[in-house]
């Protein structure tokens, strides 16, 4: 039978990830709250996690292997029933957290790049996103050489990724008559 605790060890992961429905937490972001605050360790919050997967109240998706987790419909039916449950503190330390760490909680969530192999032995695809809500303002699909360089390259994608954005927007939307004119062959 489950204990009082470990129930509300659910409910504070089905809350944290209710309020932050347009972007995903990882578990290391849940794992950092939940152990900061002193509810419970690190080894309850990760059994908890693959008990809420198993139940099917949260969903992850693994990008470059961190598992990035998000409520299902079945866990938001949960949650508005038990919700009571959980103690005003805990729902307002909650929402403290998001407001002190929402921009980069949600700058982490939504940049982001992953690489696999490609169709060419030996080579792999890059390929790097910036969402805002649930679209995707930007991705970028690259080749290289080796999975050393994609490795690299998804590293660097968080730092780079404005600065790639801006160069490309700025290429795209230029006013190109002088260098199409000038590239032009002369008759």
């Amino acid at each position: 039978m489950e204990s009082q605790s470990q129930f509300l060890y659910k409910l504070i992961i089905l809350y944290m990830l209710d309020r932050v429905n347009e972007y995903m937490l990882t578990n290391e972001q849940i794992a950092n709250f939940i152990i900061e605050k002193g509810y419970t360790g690190y080894i309850t919050v990760y059994d908890t996690l693959d008990e809420l997967l198993a139940k099917d109240f949260i969903s992850v998706d693994t990008i470059r292997n961190i598992p990035h987790y998000k409520i299902t419909n079945t866990g938001e039916e949960a949650l508005l029933f038990f919700e009571n449950r959980i103690p005003d503190l805990i729902k307002k330390d909650v929402l403290d957290y998001f407001k002190t760490e929402k921009i980069k909680l949600k700058y982490e969530a939504q940049t982001y790049a992953d690489y696999y192999p490609s169709s060419i032995p030996g080579e792999y695809i890059v390929e790097g996103f910036v969402k805002e809500n649930k679209d995707t303002l930007f991705n970028v699909k690259i080749a290289v050489l080796d999975e050393q360089t994609a490795k690299k390259a998804c590293d660097n994608w968080r730092g780079a990724s404005s600065s790639i954005y801006a160069f490309i927007t700025q290429k795209l939307c230029a006013d190109n008559h002088e260098e199409s004119s000038s590239s032009s062959p002369e008759k």
